[in-house]
């Protein structure tokens, strides 16, 4: 499969995991995103539905086992080039889930991983759409909202 320049979008899932007012991110260890926060997540493999995608990437970037719940949000993710030329094209499928086992740990595409609260969210410069994610996912918890 190839991630950069793709001649299709890819299909991504993520796993919007909320517990005691915080949420979990990863530090993403590879490009798109290298060394920023983000929801946990990847690309879907091919005979894998997508709800099972979203526990397995949660349980391979945070060591967390996770059961998805809720579709929350699906999204564009386009990042071009310098010259304009798509270089990564995702449709992003956002589950709300909830921790079933597990302590966190960066494993996988991760470099780090840890819990964040609501108020910590502004400073981390994260994308509009994984913004508008986490929102829902507070907001159908009912987490300081």
């Amino acid at each position: 499969m190839q991630r950069e320049f793709p001649e299709v979008p890819l299909v991504g899932v993520g796993a919007i995991i909320i517990e005691d007012a915080r949420v979990v991110l990863v530090k993403r260890r590879h490009p798109p995103l290298q060394d920023e926060w983000s929801i946990p997540g990847g690309v879907l493999e091919v005979g894998e539905l997508v709800r099972e995608a979203a526990v397995r990437e949660a349980r391979e970037e945070t060591g967390l086992t996770v059961e998805a719940g809720e579709l929350l949000g699906v999204y564009d993710r386009v990042l071009r080039d310098a010259d304009k030329r798509v270089q990564y094209h995702y449709v992003l499928i956002d589950f709300l889930c909830r921790r079933v086992a597990g302590e966190i740990a960066a494993a996988s595409d991760a470099s780090e991983v840890r819990w964040f609260s609501r108020e910590e969210l502004p400073g981390l410069k994260l994308a509009e759409d994984t913004v508008d994610v986490i929102r829902k996912g507070f907001a159908k918890l009912r987490v300081g909202v």
